[in-house]
């Protein structure tokens, strides 16, 4: 992503929040997992999406209109014993040089500068409840403003969640973020392509973890989206399925859903396929099936369709195979209404994909389910869940999990599937699995 990209983006909020306003974002907080140990740092997606940058301790802040420069970025100060440890800081100088910053300034600044900096605005644009600190930071600068109101200081006199329109501009992806998820997508179907072609009866579901995040980090994607999901046979079934320590046996299923992410962009797909690389009867009219509903669901998106329309063509031919198959029983329509589906699919058929693996973005406007647009990018992943046990189910079908997950972008005429380089037929995945 170039800094063009970034400025584009930050002029774009900037027009939409007009003159005598000012926009505070933090970055996330670094997060400690034991003593003297730190999770991997990852930017929060809303702050990195306007900067660029990807330090911790930084807060952004955009003035429109400001004439000493519209975009301040507040971070760590050069610190060349700190950074003997623990690798280059920006700085200052970095900040503008490097990140398109305006002006910057040390972040331990930040309770004197900033301030003066909301004296100057009628508005502020800020996501209250995402950061603690800076909250309780914002409500004593208010607080002080408004106790100086005599002396002529005039406090903000209207807050505004800024999410909701930055999460609005990221439900549109520009032709460098559908490249980069196009990238995330082709290398996490390369991991699916391999873990099918080492899948043996036998292997512990970690391994086939192993094997998908080598084939991603080899690939320069070291970073998953999401923790990856393996479950072989009942295991499937658990719909969030992340243990991932059991054997895989010869006459079970196996459900892989994993996506790498490339430069915090995600991608998720899920495959289902047979251990032994050949389906069984009850396993491949379960898995057709549950094609044929992803299918169906696939072709409703397009510009002018309602975001649910996916799901509805998924649920009429799920329950139309579920009929044929003996598993329900009834009137179509009426299995439908009443939801009779939901025993064995009872999740929505895709969400939003982006920045965050279930992106950002509003579902409906006003009440109404919103329509898909160009630059649109969301998953389809219809599935069948029946546990070992489940009453009235013969016992053929239990013990079975499939989903089948694909990235899909809606484009002017149509769709575009992101993750099509993952085999799902049953017969490329036999094919595959033979090799």
């Amino acid at each position: 992503m170039t800094k063009t990209e970034f400025k584009r983006r930050r002029r774009q909020l900037m027009r939409m929040m007009g003159k005598d306003s000012i926009a505070i974002l933090p970055a996330a907080a670094v997060k400690q997992r034991n003593n003297d140990v730190h999770y991997s740092y990852r930017p929060d997606s809303d702050f990195y999406y306007l900067t660029g940058f990807s330090e911790p301790e930084a807060v952004a802040v955009l003035i429109p209109g400001r004439k000493q420069g519209e975009y301040i970025l507040f971070c760590r100060e050069r610190d060349e014993e700190k950074e003997r440890w623990d690798g280059p800081i920006a700085g200052q100088e970095g900040a503008v040089s490097e990140y398109g910053a305006d002006d910057s300034f040390p972040i331990a600044d930040l309770d004197d500068i900033l301030p003066r900096m909301l004296e100057q605005c009628e508005r502020v644009f800020y996501a209250m409840g995402c950061n603690p600190e800076l909250d309780q930071q914002m409500s004593n600068w208010v607080s002080q403003l408004r106790r100086k109101a005599r002396s002529g200081v005039h406090p903000p006199q209207e807050f505004i969640a800024l999410d909701h329109y930055l999460h609005d501009m990221r439900l549109y992806k520009s032709r460098s973020e559908i490249a980069l998820m196009r990238k995330a997508a082709r290398i996490s179907a390369a991991g699916h392509k391999r873990i099918m072609r080492d899948c043996r009866a036998g292997m512990m579901e970690y391994q086939m973890e192993a094997d998908f995040l080598h084939e991603c980090t080899r690939r320069g994607a070291r970073q998953q989206a999401y923790s990856p999901i393996v479950g072989g046979g009942n295991n499937a079934t658990v719909l969030h399925y992340v243990d991932n320590d059991c054997k895989l046996q010869a006459d079970d299923l196996v459900l892989v859903d994993a996506g790498c992410e490339l430069e915090l962009y995600a991608s998720d797909i899920t495959r289902t396929f047979p251990v032994s690389g050949r389906f069984s009867e009850p396993q491949a009219l379960l898995y057709q099936l549950v094609l044929d509903a992803q299918l169906a669901a696939i072709k409703q998106v397009k510009p002018g369709n309602a975001y649910n329309a996916p799901h509805k063509a998924a649920v009429r031919t799920l329950t139309r195979g579920l009929v044929k198959l003996g598993l329900l029983k009834g009137n179509i329509n009426t299995l439908i209404k009443n939801e009779k589906y939901k025993k064995f699919f009872m999740h929505g058929t895709g969400h939003w994909l982006g920045m965050d693996v279930h992106d950002v973005g509003d579902y409906k406007i006003d009440g109404h389910w919103r329509q898909l647009e160009p630059g649109m990018v969301l998953t389809i992943e219809p599935g069948l869940y029946i546990p070992l046990g489940s009453k009235g189910v013969a016992k053929k079908w239990q013990g079975i999990g499939i989903r089948i997950e694909d990235d899909i972008l809606v484009t002017k005429d149509g769709c575009d599937i992101l993750s099509a380089d993952a085999p799902k037929t049953i017969q490329e995945i036999e094919a595959i699995m033979e090799q």
